[in-house]
């Protein structure tokens, strides 16, 4: 459900004016989620159509002249961020000044070559997204349990800084603190070479026959969900951290190369090895991911055969609910022309047998989660 609106008994952290430039995405889902807390949101845009798109599903109104924000949230594409940052900070002197932009150190560098006043220049980075853009796919519940980066300076005030933070916790985010070159790393390995992956893997489906295409199933689906992300947006992102995208991409590649050499003669010796301890190290990888709520545990998949009709998934869920089982994640599968659908159920461990066991007595057919 898109531009959700999010109830808060409590008080926000934020208070007065704060000026959001940019009504895109992460814009617009700002706006939303601080308006609904009863924030003050003066929204900016270059496109007078995005800017109305915004307004229009009340992630703030239109900034005026005559604003005086103690925030400003910069939330541009990578390519001007700096720009838009030293033209906030010089035409409000009393504001606080961050961006939401997903590279850190490109734009920090260029501020402290033009001699801009980085007292007041906070940046940070909330890592949420979707696979669509603008302000019609935002929602105020965008970044609740997600983590924001904020890569404050060594002269930051600690008035200036909590501004920043209390932003981030009003949205229902996590803070972690980074300097802009460790944060720069970081995302090149979880967020950039990701994005790289999936659309290298998904171009290959253009020419592929229907055929093929017709087996997939939902692990080259999860694959290459983000593969559907904006190229003209990604092309400022990988452009703006192309130093660490290689760094990692190198050696992705020599991996890839191994197991390539290895596959050529699977009888060859150590040819198994190799391949086992590559799919090894993956799994030694998967379980260091945080789960749910940040805890480095693995769940057990259980997928259930749904038909395709009303009020099927919901059932599902009650009577889940009536076996006392927490549904850690939920994942939906529906080709074409099937009378059913498979839903991948995560559970703690501790709670598989017991749902496959009652959902099986009471009816339901369990299918197996291998692709």
């Amino acid at each position: 459900m898109s531009h959700s609106t999010i109830t808060h008994e409590r008080a926000a952290r934020t208070s007065g004016t704060v000026r959001v430039v940019g009504a895109g995405l992460l814009g617009a889902s700002i706006g939303h989620a601080l308006t609904s807390l009863g924030v003050d949101v003066a929204l900016a845009d270059t496109s007078p159509a995005q800017l109305s798109l915004a307004v229009d599903y009340g992630a703030g109104r239109a900034a005026r002249d005559d604003d005086t924000p103690g925030l400003v949230v910069v939330a541009v594409p990578p390519d001007v961020v700096a720009d838009v940052v030293e033209r906030e900070l010089a035409r409000f002197p009393d504001a606080v000044v961050t961006d939401v932009a997903s590279v850190k150190l490109q734009p920090y560098l260029a501020l402290r070559a033009r001699g801009a006043d980085l007292r007041r220049y906070i940046g940070s980075h909330p890592l949420a997204g979707r696979e669509r853009g603008g302000a019609i796919a935002a929602r105020a519940d965008l970044f609740v349990g997600r983590p924001w980066v904020v890569c404050r300076d060594g002269e930051t005030s600690a008035a200036d800084l909590a501004r920043v933070e209390g932003l981030a916790l009003d949205l229902g985010a996590t803070l972690v603190e980074m300097e802009p070159g460790e944060h720069d790393r970081s995302v090149a390995l979880v967020s950039h070479v990701p994005q790289l992956v999936a659309s290298l893997l998904a171009g290959r489906f253009v020419t592929a026959p229907e055929n093929a295409l017709g087996l997939a199933g939902q692990g080259v689906r999860d694959t290459t969900r983000i593969a559907a992300s904006a190229p003209e947006l990604w092309v400022q992102i990988l452009g703006a951290n192309a130093v660490p995208v290689v760094d990692v991409l190198d050696a992705l590649a020599a991996d890839l190369a191994g197991v390539a050499d290895a596959l050529r003669d699977p009888d060859a010796p150590g040819s198994r090895r190799a391949v086992a301890d590559t799919i090894r190290r993956g799994n030694q990888g998967v379980e260091r991911l945080p789960g749910k709520h940040g805890q480095n545990r693995r769940f057990e998949q259980i997928v259930v055969l749904v038909d395709d009709a009303p009020g099927q998934l919901g059932r599902l869920f009650g009577e889940l609910g009536e076996l006392d089982v927490n549904v850690e994640d939920l994942r939906l599968e529906h080709s074409p022309g099937a009378q059913f659908g498979l839903a991948e159920i995560s559970v703690v461990p501790a709670a598989a047998e017991p749902a496959i066991e009652g959902l099986t007595a009471r009816g339901w057919k369990i299918a197996s989660t291998n692709d």
